[in-house]
Order: C-alpha cells, then structure tokens, then sequence
C-alpha cells in the first residue's frame, strides 16, 4: 500500500471515529424532537436511543470524505441513511422484510419499506455510476451490477442489527481487507475512494461501539443502512466487473436466505460466531432473550 492510501486509511479512521462520537454527544444533548421521538425498545425490551445512526453516518462519511473519497461516498451513505430514516421515524406498518415490502408494492399499498428499496437502488447506482465514471470506465453492465450490490450490503447490513454490538463487529471485520486490498493502482481515484471509504466506516464503528455494545444506543435503519452501502462503496470501487457478480451473488444468496431462516438463531448454535458475537455485550443480553 502506498503511502497516500495508508495516510488516507489511518485519517479517515481516526476522523470517523472522532467525529461519530461528537455527533452522538451532540444529538444527545440538543435531541431534534425532543428524546422520546428516538427512543425504541430493543430486543430485550430496554429503551435504546437511535441517536447512534445519524451519528454513525456524520462520521463515516465526513472521514472517507477528509481521506480522498470522492462524492460516491457522500452519495450513497448519505443516501442510505436518509431513506433508513423513515423506516426508523414514520414507519408504522407491519410489513417486514424484503418479501413483505414487495408484496404490499405488488398489491399496491405504498409502504415506507418500499420507498426505501426504491431509494436504495437509486443512490446506490447513482453511486456506482460516479465510481465508473473515476475509472474511465462506461460499461453499462458493471455499472448496474455495482448498483444492486451497494444497494443489497445496505439491505444486509440492516438484517444484521438485531443484537447489540453485531453490525458494528462485521463492518470492523469486513472493512479492513477492502481498505487493503489490491487496486488497478495505488493512486488511481477509485482506489482511494475505497480505502478512505473503508477507513471511514470503520472509524465510525469503533467511535459507536462502546454505546452499542452496552446497550444505550442502536444503529437503526439510518446507521445501519448507512453503514452496508458505505461498505459496498467500497467494495464496488475496488472490484472489476467479475468482482461485483461475485459479490452480488454473495448479497442476494444472504438476502433469500434471511427470508427463511434467522441469523440470530444461526450465530447462537455456530461455535465460534456465538462467541464473537457476544463478545464485550452486557450479561442481560443473553441468547435466551426475547427475538427482535
């Protein structure tokens, strides 16, 4: 790695961190709305604030931005967070998950999850298409690819934050061999924009873990979406073409299988992920709690 991507690397991980830790101090002490409006039950039944999720996104995307990330960046966890916010602040419907929305659009009921979907795939491809546009790239096809697999890692991302710390921990895991890993060059745009994009959501997570961790805060929909297509950013301007169907492949195996079967169960009967998983969680958040 070259010295201008570990700079980049090391100071959009420390801006995020820095900065999603001073966002969520701020929200806390001026609360938009008032507290209530962003309090909710976890799946313990212990009230949560959502503060950490617009907090999260301020500092992810203001670190890969201070690292070089170009707007693809800006546009697609800005993005993903505002439209996570609605399921998060107007969503009183009891449609759940992807088959949920899609059927309520098929029957034509409008549901804000829908308008999310839509909004995703939106920002998500406008997204890929900026990263294309960096490399020189036009290829229709890598562009769409690239779209649905940021789209899809915000919808994922999402699916995994149902137990405190859990999101947070894979986007720590995920996004250190993005920032790291091979590029057409070192100081080629796309490039940089997933080292600095990487970096930034990494730093974010480790500024909202603590919180997470105890149970005080939770991502939501606006951090957790957030923090998926920041993380498919990345990925989608590190990868070629054959990268980003692999990837795809990947998103939408998880996405069907999260229909039929549940991760929580999953992760609590597979040694070793049940023990990362609960690894630094309080002793109250315990297997046998009540599902979200």
């Amino acid at each position: 790695m070259s010295r201008r991507r570990q700079g980049a690397a090391v100071g959009s991980f420390a801006i995020g961190a820095a900065c999603s830790a001073l966002a969520a101090a701020l929200l806390r002490s001026r609360p938009p709305g008032g507290a209530g409006r962003w309090t909710r039950n976890n799946h313990a039944g212990r009230p949560v604030t959502l503060f950490e999720g617009p907090a999260y996104t301020a500092g992810a995307v203001a670190g890969a931005l201070a690292g070089g990330a170009g707007a693809s960046a800006a546009v697609a966890g800005l993005g993903a967070a505002a439209f996570g916010a609605l399921d998060d602040l107007v969503d009183g419907g009891a449609r759940k998950g992807l088959r949920g929305h899609l059927t309520a659009a098929c029957s034509g009921e409008v549901t804000t999850g829908t308008i999310k979907v839509l909004g995703l795939s939106t920002t998500g491809l406008l997204s890929a298409r900026m990263i294309d546009r960096s490399r020189g790239s036009t290829g229709a096809v890598a562009t769409l690819v690239g779209g649905a697999v940021i789209a899809g890692s915000a919808n994922i991302a999402n699916l995994l934050d149902l137990r405190p710390g859990r999101a947070l921990k894979v986007v720590l895991l995920l996004a250190a061999p993005i920032a790291a890993g091979a590029g057409r060059s070192d100081l080629d745009a796309a490039s940089l924009t997933a080292t600095a994009t990487a970096g930034g959501a990494a730093g974010a997570a480790i500024g909202a873990l603590a919180g997470d961790l105890r149970g005080r805060s939770m991502l939501g929909d606006t951090g957790a979406n957030s923090a998926g297509a920041l993380l498919g950013t990345a990925l989608v301007a590190r990868a070629g073409l054959r990268g980003r169907l692999l990837a795809l492949a990947v998103v939408t195996a998880v996405t069907l299988a999260s229909e039929k079967v549940s991760f929580t169960k999953v992760i609590e009967s597979t040694p070793g992920l049940r023990e990362l998983d609960a690894l630094g969680r309080p002793s109250w958040s315990s297997p046998t709690a009540s599902q979200k």
